[in-house]
């Protein structure tokens, strides 16, 4: 995860610098990138210091909503670091096409404004 964030912020800072006369947009993507880097971590933390049965979905969706709400950055930002996991997740952990599809669509789902509350398992805590 360290290094999807890592690879998220250093693209973000090339993409930035690419267009000179694009300096304000881009800048703002830059920024909104690294908020929404930030916002797929903040995610994974609590969904492994939750612990909680059937709560990767909501966690999937949960970080992708909060990364897009940021803006296009934001949004590249969360695509990027998914799609990085569920490669990871389906080459090297074994974990299935079936779990990486329905990886995908709650990451899909958060990441085009769908409300994350709809992965939410029963007697997850409030906190999260």
């Amino acid at each position: 995860m360290r290094l999807c964030v890592c690879l998220v912020l250093l693209s973000s800072i090339l993409c930035a610098s690419a267009d000179l006369s694009a300096i304000p947009r881009a800048g703002r993507f830059a920024v909104d990138a690294a908020g929404g880097a930030w916002d797929m971590l903040r995610a994974y933390w609590d969904m492994r210091e939750a612990n909680y049965k059937n709560a990767d979905k909501y966690f999937h969706a949960r970080g992708n909503y909060d990364a897009a709400q940021r803006g296009p950055g934001g949004a590249w930002a969360a695509k990027v670091i998914s799609d990085a996991r569920e490669k990871w997740q389906s080459d090297v952990s074994g974990r299935g096409a079936e779990d990486t599809r329905a990886d995908q669509e709650a990451n899909e789902w958060g990441r085009n404004g769908g409300d994350p509350n709809r992965y939410r398992p029963k007697g997850l805590p409030s906190k999260y």
